[in-house]
């Protein structure tokens, strides 16, 4: 990864900028894509403004990174937004952006980087997607679609761009963002998420982005077409059912 070319979209905050400061710090020279680019300093990171949902924007953008980068080996598709309301509720511009930022966002990324990253073969993408994808809550009926369909297409993208080019895909867990501030901010709240945590802690940033530094190394150089769990080992299927168990154990 030392002074290859890596473009992060959704990298002007939140698990996007902990993964554009995480390839940095790993030698690596980084780009952001971001329809909001406030407080990104130019000086840390290439700023480019783009809404992924725009594959106009995306292709020039994607193009402009790897001229000035000197090539792009690192794509990872971290954009992404989510709200929660009953099903029905959703009118269809809301699904409609919700799918168009989270799902066919990463697509519009993966297709204008594809020339780019097989010529700097082997190179590497990896998709933000998340727990939710297996697992949706309430609410969440657009997002959790969303991002399944992030999984399903690492899966086929990784069958199609190998050998030069390795796709996976990482699922966060419950990770303290701005998006989950009113939670994390909240002792009860916390309290009552970390407890179905079996690490029993809301995760961090940082813990996502060393996993996506490590499936862009060569470290990861026998994996493609996996989806990472990073979720502290929540959705594990015995943790929700084994509270009884573990009490008494405990005694």
């Amino acid at each position: 990864m030392p002074g290859r070319g890596a473009l992060v979209t959704g990298g002007a905050r939140g698990i996007g900028r902990a993964v554009a400061d995480r390839l940095a710090a790993d030698g690596a020279r980084v780009a952001i894509l971001d329809a909001d680019l406030d407080g990104v300093d130019p000086g840390d990171h290439l700023p480019l403004a783009a809404d992924v949902a725009d594959p106009g924007a995306v292709g020039a953008a994607v193009d402009e990174a790897a001229a000035k980068l000197g090539g792009l080996a690192v794509l990872v598709t971290s954009a992404g937004f989510g709200t929660a309301k009953a099903l029905d509720r959703y009118r269809d511009d809301e699904w409609a952006r919700l799918v168009a930022v989270n799902l066919t966002g990463v697509w519009h990324a993966i297709r204008a980087a594809v020339p780019h990253l097989r010529a700097a073969a082997p190179a590497s993408i990896v998709n933000i997607a998340g727990t939710t994808a297996s697992r949706p809550t309430r609410g969440e009926g657009p997002y959790a679609a969303a991002k399944a369909g992030v999984v399903a297409l690492t899966k086929s993208a990784a069958l199609e761009l190998a050998p030069a080019v390795r796709v996976n895909a990482v699922s966060p867990g419950y990770i303290a963002t701005r998006l989950t501030r009113a939670v994390v901010d909240d002792e009860k709240l916390r309290t009552r998420v970390e407890r179905r945590i079996p690490l029993g802690r809301i995760g961090t940033v940082e813990d996502v982005a060393g996993v996506v530094a490590f499936l862009c190394s060569a470290d990861a150089a026998y994996l493609t077409g996996q989806d990472i769990v990073v979720d502290g080992g929540s959705v594990l299927p015995s943790h929700q059912s084994d509270e009884l168990l573990k009490a008494l154990l405990d005694r």
